[in-house]
């Protein structure tokens, strides 16, 4: 397995975790399962994706929200 593989294990596993306990995920404002996650990291072309962690009153993670960030620089002159 090389690096990139690896990371990719480790991205699902703790996304798969976070399900486990009961966290919602949404990538992009649409709910998502960690397949769908790492999949969409693993074909990502011109963008990255930022994570938004949405806590519950006691501090405690609810809700994981992955949204897109393009990258495309076309506009900047």
């Amino acid at each position: 397995m090389d690096e990139q593989e690896k990371k990719y294990q480790d991205l699902f596993t703790e996304l798969t975790n976070y399900e486990r306990s009961g966290v919602r995920m949404q990538m992009n404002g649409f709910p998502a399962s960690p397949l769908q996650i790492v999949s969409a990291h693993m074909v990502k072309e011109e963008s990255n994706y930022m994570r938004d962690y949405i806590l519950d009153e006691q501090g405690m993670i609810r809700e994981l929200d992955f949204n897109s960030i393009g990258t495309d620089h076309s506009q900047v002159e």
